[in-house]
């Protein structure tokens, strides 16, 4: 499957990376999946549980939001959709993500997967693919957005064109 690089940003800073997230969260649901590419130490983690705790607060919530590392996936429950959030290092077959019921929460769910290579050929096709990289300062992250499908061009347009980035 190819995809597409939609928009790249540069992130400075945790905080700022913690915006981005909140952002492209704020505009998520039922059906859709974010696929969190890059090396360990990248941000995965940090972009996941910072967009999570946007919707939680959103909500008036506040949960603490553990990365799934050990329990494959922790669900959150947003009042109208189920959020997924998957870390997929420790899976050792695609199949096994059956088991886990993730394929049925990609079409019902908010599911943000972390190392998605795992899924293989069960990943959907319609999914923003997200590619974290360390960048010029220990802080710094490069994230890159990217998918096959093009309903994210239109839904990253906003992302592209707002401060959140910014320092």
């Amino acid at each position: 499957m190819t995809t597409d690089t939609l928009l790249t940003l540069t992130s400075p800073s945790p905080d700022a990376t913690a915006r981005i997230a909140a952002r492209l969260g704020a505009g998520l649901g039922a059906g859709d999946v974010v696929l969190l590419h890059g090396p360990l130490g990248a941000g995965k983690s940090h972009f996941s549980r910072a967009l999570i705790q946007s919707r939680l607060a959103g909500l008036g919530r506040v949960e603490d939001v553990p990365s799934p590392s050990f329990t494959l996936v922790q669900t959150y429950d947003l009042d109208n959709v189920t959020l997924w959030h998957a870390d997929l290092y420790r899976l050792g077959d695609p199949t096994e993500t059956c088991e886990l019921g993730l394929d049925l929460a990609f079409d019902e769910a908010i599911c943000l997967v972390e190392w998605p290579e795992r899924l293989g050929d069960l990943a959907p096709a319609d999914a923003l693919h997200l590619h974290l990289a360390m960048g010029s300062t220990p802080e710094t992250r490069q994230l890159r957005f990217a998918s096959a499908a093009p309903v994210w061009t239109q839904r990253l347009a906003a992302l592209a064109h707002s401060p959140v980035a910014r320092g």
